[in-house]
């Protein structure tokens, strides 16, 4: 008799049967919940893919713009911006602040100087 054995064949036979069964079962189980953290990286790197590249208008559902396009519009609302900032050929908004200033300092001048 080995080491292990009942000495009844058909109960050695069932208790293999039953640890195979337990085996599969554990892994199926291991699969399923490995399954599942897959599909949720798979949604989440489709979800940036579309932040990213933006998606199409669909029946109920408004279009989005890209990063690069969102980007862009920043980009040129910042020019604009700054191009109020600086003085330039006067139409700035740094321009008129400066001839306010000009005007203020003629009609009532400074104290400290």
């Amino acid at each position: 008799m080995n080491p292990g054995s009942t000495g009844m064949t058909s109960l050695d036979t069932l208790a293999v049967w039953c640890g195979s069964l337990v085996a599969i079962a554990a892994a199926t189980g291991m699969l399923w919940r490995l399954g599942r953290v897959v599909r949720q990286i798979a949604h989440r790197v489709e979800e940036f893919s579309e932040d990213w590249q933006g998606t199409e208008p669909r029946p109920g559902v408004p279009g989005r713009e890209g990063v690069m396009a969102r980007l862009d519009g920043i980009e040129q609302r910042l020019t604009a911006v700054e191009h109020e900032l600086r003085p330039n050929s006067g139409s700035s908004m740094r321009d008129a602040i400066d001839r306010v200033d000009r005007r203020t300092l003629r009609i009532a001048p400074d104290a400290d100087s």
